[in-house]
């Protein structure tokens, strides 16, 4: 970008109410999940952190919706976004013609209007969509645009594997239908971790791409010429929320080092490094930077978003601080939802055990939150309950309740008859026939319950990374974007291990709550 408009950007912001640099919270860094959004997220982090600029990284924080929100809500401060997506997706308007600067100008403009977010200048390159196949099959067909994919019958036959954000994005397969006319046959959504893999391998036809995708590079793809100029300009630029403005003016003109610097040959090669060679985020971005002259070259790289060439449990060991750091927020997630869990159901249990009707219908009815996938059901709180941690807690809890209501109602309710009948005609009070007697011989099977819940819920947790909660997911969505064996390890494991502790410390419990001959 321009020289101008780097300078006015950085004159524009007040710097008259900066507050001491030891007195504000570090900057949060953040990307959506895919490996240049990763790539770029830690270009920020290390140019920020090289000029003395705390950090704390959020990658793979989630698609554009969620990371908009998140910058929006003040929970991020900064993280790379593309002016299409901005103008399509955020705004919900068409492209103004095809020229990038009017495009950039208009989000620009509106960002600023309605959230007071603002856009750096752009980094210098683009990345639109891609609509990619097999040579050996776009050949045969004549098909070298999607002109030419919309217009040929045997198009209809094809199978696409498109990532579910292109699918409902206006500027992606529904605005492609209404602009070409497009038809396909089967459309599958896919993951952008296996979506090359699964073209090369034959399961799919064609897919959605990005133009500096790494993976483009490797195997003989073809490339379908939007001919209609259907996609509108994407180019790459830092997307910054009030804070970072007002608290960080510092941090504006150190992001604005990399706007202009930045073209398509170039990121494509970075992408390729970390996408085909899976070479550490970390490593890519320093190099990357320091290419540019905006890194020592004794700087070294810093942050936990790489993988470094060594044995996955060299890598656990190097990475144990923030192993540590994300199983302590996952089990925090665990204990506060289960503890919630068993106060709401063992007393619902024991209050539907009172019922002659409808108890067992009102237990089946808990059970059908088991039959909601757990990403859906963190989807439809996100309206109501935004990101981040509250959303996965209540979903965390709802998923805990069955077991342990299911198991309370059942296992009081099947007390031992001889017990509890000896137990009334020695002239106890319901009330203490539930206490003293029903309640320490139903004890076993309503921990069974809770440890159910427990282990079910320590699994669910790591779909809290999709919402931004954190936790031992977050690796695993990280490996997921990067199509990194040794990532998801880095976050399976783990959940693995944590799930048998905590079985086996609610094991400990029971055993500690058991009376003598009980159990």
């Amino acid at each position: 970008m321009k020289l101008a408009l780097a300078t006015a950007l950085l004159l524009s912001t007040p710097i008259g109410t900066t507050p001491a640099v030891a007195e504000r919270q570090p900057l949060t860094v953040a990307s959506k999940p895919f490996g240049e959004s990763y790539l770029l997220c830690e270009m920020f982090a290390q140019l920020l952190e090289a000029r003395g600029i705390g950090v704390e990284r959020r990658p793979g924080l989630g698609a554009t919706e969620l990371a908009f929100s998140a910058l929006r809500e003040g929970r991020i401060d900064v993280y790379p976004e593309y002016t299409g997506t901005g103008l399509l997706a955020i705004l919900g308007e068409e492209p103004k013609g095809e020229d990038p600067q009017a495009v950039y100008g208009r989000v620009a403009r509106e960002f600023e209007r309605r959230w007071g977010i603002r856009w750096l200048p752009p980094l210098g390159f683009e990345n639109t969509y891609a609509i990619a196949m097999r040579r050996e099959t776009a050949e045969p067909l004549g098909l070298h645009t999607l002109g030419d994919l919309a217009r040929h019958r045997g198009s209809r036959e094809l199978r696409a594997g498109f990532t579910a954000d292109f699918i409902g994005r206006a500027d992606g397969l529904v605005g492609l239908e209404r602009a070409y006319g497009l038809r396909l046959r089967d459309v599958r959504p896919l993951s952008a971790a296996v979506k090359y893999q699964a073209l090369r391998a034959g399961a799919v036809d064609l897919i959605d791409g990005y133009s500096t995708d790494g993976l483009l590079a490797r195997g003989d793809l073809v490339v379908l010429e939007d001919d209609r100029h259907f996609f509108p300009p994407y180019q790459a630029a830092a997307l910054v929320g009030p804070r970072l403005r007002r608290e960080w003016p510092e941090a504006i003109a150190a992001l604005t080092e990399l706007s202009g610097r930045l073209d398509a040959d170039q990121m494509r090669a970075l992408n390729e490094r970390v996408e085909v060679g899976r070479e550490p985020v970390t490593v890519v971005a320093r190099d990357a930077l320091a290419s540019l002259g905006l890194l020592g070259s004794d700087e070294p790289a810093t942050g936990g978003s790489g993988l470094p060439a060594s044995s996955l449990w060299t890598y656990l060991w190097q990475q144990r601080r923030d192993l540590i750091r994300m199983a302590s927020k996952h089990l925090m997630l665990v204990g506060l939802a289960l503890l919630a869990a068993i106060a709401v159901a063992l007393p619902l249990g024991l209050a539907l055990e009172q019922l002659h009707r409808g108890a067992e219908g009102a237990v089946r009815a808990i059970g059908l939150l088991q039959t909601i996938p757990g990403i859906a059901l963190l989807a439809f709180m996100l309206p109501w309950l935004g990101i981040g941690t509250v959303p996965a807690l209540v979903a965390l809890f709802l998923y805990a309740l069955y077991p342990i209501v299911r198991n309370t109602y059942a296992g009081v309710r099947g007390a031992d008859p001889a017990a509890v009948a000896a137990a009334h005609a020695l002239g106890m009070t319901p009330r203490q026939v539930l206490l003293w007697v029903r309640l320490p011989l139903a004890a076993p099977i309503i921990m069974a319950g809770v440890r159910t819940a427990g282990v079910i819920t320590v699994g669910t947790a790591t779909l809290a990374a999709f919402i931004g909660a954190g936790g031992l997911g977050d690796p695993i969505v990280a490996g997921l974007a990067l199509n990194d064996t040794r990532r998801v390890l880095m976050g399976a494991l783990p959940a693995a291990l944590l799930a048998l502790l905590v079985d086996g410390a609610l094991g400990l419990c029971q055993r500690a709550l058991m009376p003598k001959g009980v159990g």
